[in-house]
């Protein structure tokens, strides 16, 4: 199933690279749309991450769980955004994480295929590559940062900056999970504000 005209996915990709129309066409003729129900596993760890996923709709979890079953919320991804696990996508190994869709949510999948050929077909397709692996490692070391170097009150007062609408999209235990805080603190800072 091909993926229809979907001009958020588009911009997105023109706001990266600068590609002609019939290297976009070419390019999303590789890609497909999938939906996934509120609640759906999307990947999970052991398994193979051979998909990138851009958001249409909807709100997708990345959690990892630690060797006690307890889950940890690593990050939220948002419409007009891309998400796999990427280390691992990259280096071919099993996943480490999970992604649950919050929401029913859309999604545009680029298989490993469709990314290897815009490596090599498209004139700026290494470019596009290199500047979201930047995207995504400014964004992990600026969590670092956060969960290091600044106090939960900051980490929750810049949560809705990074994830806009956050707490009406998430459950609060998943959102205290992302600040590395319990849920009880959590209502504690709502009440502060």
């Amino acid at each position: 199933m091909h993926t229809k005209k979907h001009p958020a996915f588009k911009e997105v990709i023109q706001h990266i690279i600068d590609i002609s129309e019939d290297e976009y066409q070419s390019f999303l003729a590789l890609t497909y749309t999938q939906s996934f129900k509120k609640n759906e596993v999307i990947s999970r760890p052991d398994t193979l991450p051979n998909e990138v996923y851009f958001i249409l709709k909807g709100i997708i979890r990345v959690l990892i769980t630690d060797h006690e079953g307890q889950e940890h919320t690593i990050h939220f991804a948002l419409e007009n955004q891309f998400i796999a696990d990427y280390a691992n996508f990259i280096l071919r190994q099993p996943a480490t994480y999970s992604l649950m869709a919050l929401e029913n949510t859309e999604t545009i999948v680029l298989p490993r295929s469709a990314i290897e050929w815009g490596y090599q077909h498209l004139k700026e397709g290494q470019k596009m590559g290199r500047l979201i692996a930047e995207y995504y490692f400014i964004y992990q070391d600026d969590r670092i940062k956060n969960m290091y170097a600044r106090t939960p009150k900051q980490r929750y007062d810049n949560i809705s900056a990074v994830f806009p609408n956050i707490h009406n999209r998430a459950p609060q235990h998943m959102i205290a999970s992302y600040l590395g805080i319990t849920p009880v603190h959590l209502s504690r800072l709502k009440k502060e504000r």
